[in-house]
């Protein structure tokens, strides 16, 4: 059996000025990254993005200087439950 490497992928906000059609077209990509063993980290804000992640981690609560630690982690279901989290409030 051969060897095959794996490889970290990170994208920071990768969804920057794309229209929602490009959207759909990088989370294919994504997905396929996935399905050939890789792992996708993904700095996001984008719900539909959020929504689609196996894991997240939600940092804040706010911004800046008011952010930077862990609010919560998990599941989009989890974060959704989470009364600390902003971001499960949207989702």
């Amino acid at each position: 059996m051969e060897h095959q490497e794996h490889t970290l992928f990170i994208f920071d906000e990768p969804t920057t000025g794309l229209h929602t059609r490009d959207i759909a077209v990088l989370m294919r990509a994504f997905r396929r990254l996935i399905d050939l063993g890789h792992s996708v980290l993904i700095i996001e804000h984008n719900l539909h993005v959020i929504r689609a992640a196996d894991h997240i981690i939600d940092l804040g609560p706010e911004g800046g200087e008011g952010g930077g630690h862990i609010v919560a982690t998990g599941t989009p279901q989890d974060i959704k439950n989470c009364p600390d989290s902003i971001t499960g409030r949207y989702l």
